[in-house]
């Protein structure tokens, strides 16, 4: 189970949590310019736009949770498990494996616009990486500074959805998630009035009162709220270090603690890392379960121009700073 957010104060923030129950050795990866891309069905694309992201390397080749490229488009994949419905391969399209979804859209568009011309000739087939790596059951957010949409290929084929929120879980499928939504139209940031009735002299008896009904539990429609509540109501100044705290506040309201959620005997999914990209200044931010400490990786201190991946290890060993 994982939420993805988009954030906008001088620039222009994206990121996302990744909840599992263990890790498959993730890496904040580079992908240079120069990178040779062999799509399964589309052939090899020899340059490209930059993109940096988490990604697990298999075979020297990037598979991407969450990524954005140098021009300032992003995107992140989540989970979307009995619901996602993956094409045939259609000679009449450029059919692109479900794997390679997130390069192929961030090597060759720089907007949102570019990446609906893109999704409109595609066909998002079952492809497998390899046979050891079935094909995830996903669906997608794409956003730049200006706009976001949900991409979700299901047995009606493939769905795109304007994203006003900015938001994105998991299960039941996104137009259900924002039609919930409705039922949390009475919270606000403010203090509530009594509407329940003049005929009773009802108090306020604690701050926050307005946002009573928010639900807190860890279902993905919950935090779908939970986090849209929380991201459209934050406020922030312009700085870095403000707008970059703010944002892990956000995806914050629904961390997965260890022990909450059993996936099966002894084992608990948590929130494995949790990312926040300044897509404006090429800014890959994340931290991870143990360690909560913001540690960065900026794709502009890399030579771009390269052909070979960029690989950092995720920093999961807690760091303590004292001061006596």
């Amino acid at each position: 189970m994982c939420t993805a957010a988009t954030y906008k104060t001088k620039d222009f923030y994206f990121g996302r949590t990744l909840d599992y129950e263990f890790s498959y050795g993730d890496e904040i990866t580079v992908t240079p310019r120069n990178y040779v891309f062999n799509f399964r069905h589309m052939g090899e694309l020899k340059t490209h736009y930059a993109i940096v992201g988490m990604a697990h390397i298999a075979d020297e080749y990037p598979l991407y949770y969450d990524a954005f490229n140098e021009k300032g488009l992003c995107m992140a994949g989540l989970n979307f498990v009995g619901n996602a419905v993956y094409e045939e391969i259609d000679d009449s399209r450029e059919n692109v494996a479900q794997f390679e979804f997130i390069p192929w859209i961030l090597s060759k568009c720089a907007t949102v616009n570019e990446a609906r011309k893109l999704l409109d000739k595609m066909n998002l087939v079952g492809t497998q990486f390899n046979e050891a790596f079935a094909a995830a059951q996903l669906h997608w957010i794409i956003a730049d500074e200006n706009e976001a949409i949900t991409v979700e290929c299901v047995k009606e084929g493939l769905k795109i959805y304007d994203n006003k929120a900015g938001v994105l879980t998991n299960n039941p499928p996104f137009p259900q998630q924002m039609f919930l939504l409705n039922q949390y139209i009475s919270l606000s940031s403010k203090q509530p009035d009594n509407t329940f009735s003049k005929m009773l002299d009802l108090q306020q008896y604690s701050r926050g009162m307005g946002a009573i009904g928010l639900p807190g539990d860890l279902s993905s429609t919950s935090r779908f709220a939970r986090v849209a509540f929380t991201k459209l109501n934050s406020i922030s100044s312009d700085s870095e270090e403000e707008s970059v705290s703010q944002f892990f506040h956000i995806l914050g309201s629904v961390d997965q603690q260890r022990g909450c959620c059993e996936v099966a005997d002894g084992k608990y999914e948590i929130t494995l890392y949790t990312s926040c990209c300044n897509a404006n200044k090429g800014i890959y931010y994340y931290t991870s379960y143990d360690n909560s400490q913001i540690s960065a990786v900026d794709m502009n201190r890399e030579n771009l121009e390269g052909s070979n991946l960029i690989k950092y290890p995720l920093l999961t060993k807690g760091q303590i700073m004292w001061q006596n």
